[in-house]
């Protein structure tokens, strides 16, 4: 939640709005109704693509309590510009507006980006009550020192967008371990044509896919995405999306690719085979025989040529999981296999949840129970970073 308050530093904040929403952000923005009078709503709305709350009575459909939503939906409120009589009222507890009363509602982080002339910032008063907003848990990104926009020089500036941004991020993602780490993860399932209209797959969403990018991009890693058939969005942050539709064409996107990235996460479900002959027109028999070839076995090529790069492999089985598992680990020279039992309620395909043991080359296993598969994408990349 972006809290905006009555200054002229306004305008960065549509920069903050923008950045975080172009990091992936869900951002809401509320106003206080000075603050208005110096960028309109309908900038904000159209920054962030919701709506923003400015006005406490203001009745919404379908109906609820917004300053309480906002409140409880919110990870971090960030108020910038954080005025001295917004700083004021936070420490007093006052909450006379929309805005006030949400930060009053909330139980998230609160980031104080202050602004203000520099006499107003040096006042006792002032100086008192960022102190005491400190000693309670208030974050601060400290004001600039420079020209400020009524001809004075001094500190009161507000901190340049970047490192608001920057702030928010270290407080929402404290764990930064994949800083400077490229990691290539393939996603969803491969199409082999039967007839240029009918083809094969399977059931893969392409769901832990991009559930795994997004853990690398919140611990600051760099990740390149190859991506098959998927049914869930793919995010505007992932770095460089390359689309293929089938094994062969994701065999040739990873071997290209996969030579700048650290680590590569085989988390896609290419088709294992595919007709030998695409058929010319639509078949129309009552008994249709497909003659099939093996495709190209993505994970192996990688295995064999990797490197010091590291190879997590997935491996859904519906029976003898766990030998499968260790021999699908063995075969393509990986350093991880992910088990899942494809059976078992909650796991598998085109699911929110899974159910998986994680295999290390060194002999180690992880038993998963039922998790999101979010909460299991940073088991994996733990297990990566313990190797």
């Amino acid at each position: 939640m972006i809290a905006v308050t009555g200054g002229i530093a306004c305008y960065k904040a549509c920069e903050v709005v923008s950045s975080l929403r172009k990091a992936g952000a869900d951002v809401r923005v509320v106003m206080t109704p000075n603050a208005t009078q110096f960028v309109s709503p309908l900038t904000f709305e159209t920054l962030s693509a919701n709506p923003v709350a400015v006005d406490t009575f203001k009745r919404n459909a379908p109906w609820e309590v917004e300053h309480v939503s906002l409140a409880k939906r919110a990870d971090l409120a960030i108020v910038v510009p954080a005025t001295a009589n917004v700083i004021d009222k936070l420490a007093c507890g006052i909450a006379d507006d929309m805005l006030t009363t949400t930060l009053l509602a909330t139980k998230a982080p609160i980031l104080i980006c202050p602004a203000m002339n520099v006499n107003m910032y040096e006042n006792a008063a002032v100086q008192d009550n960022m102190a005491l907003l400190k000693k309670r848990g208030f974050a601060f990104v400290d004001s600039d020192e420079g020209f400020l926009a009524c001809g004075d020089v001094g500190k009161g500036r507000l901190a340049e967008p970047s490192a608001i941004v920057q702030a928010a991020i270290d407080i929402l993602m404290p764990v930064r371990d994949y800083s400077g780490k490229r990691v290539l993860i393939t996603a969803g399932a491969t199409r082999e044509d039967v007839d240029g209209i009918r083809f094969l797959s399977n059931y893969s969403s392409g769901r832990m896919g991009m559930e795994l990018a997004a853990a690398v991009k919140d611990r600051g890693g760099e990740v390149t995405l190859v991506a098959g058939f998927v049914t869930v969005p793919i995010p505007k942050w992932i770095d460089r999306v390359v689309r293929v539709t089938s094994t062969r064409d994701m065999y040739d996107a990873v071997m290209r690719e996969y030579v700048d990235c650290d680590i590569v996460i085989k988390a896609a479900a290419p088709a294992d085979y595919r007709p030998k002959q695409v058929l010319d027109d639509k078949a129309k028999s009552e008994t249709l025989t497909l003659e099939l070839v093996k495709n190209p076995d993505i994970a192996a090529a990688v295995g064999a040529a990797k490197g010091e790069r590291k190879l997590v492999v997935f491996c859904a089985e519906r029976k003898d999981l766990a030998k499968r598992a260790l021999q699908k680990l063995k075969a393509k020279n990986a350093d991880i296999v992910v088990a899942n039992d494809v059976t078992l309620p909650g796991a598998g395909f085109d699911k929110e949840t899974n159910i998986a043991t994680i295999m290390t080359a060194s002999g180690k296993a992880r038993e998963c129970e039922l998790m999101t598969k979010r909460q299991l994408a940073d088991i994996i990349l733990d297990e990566l970073n313990a190797l």
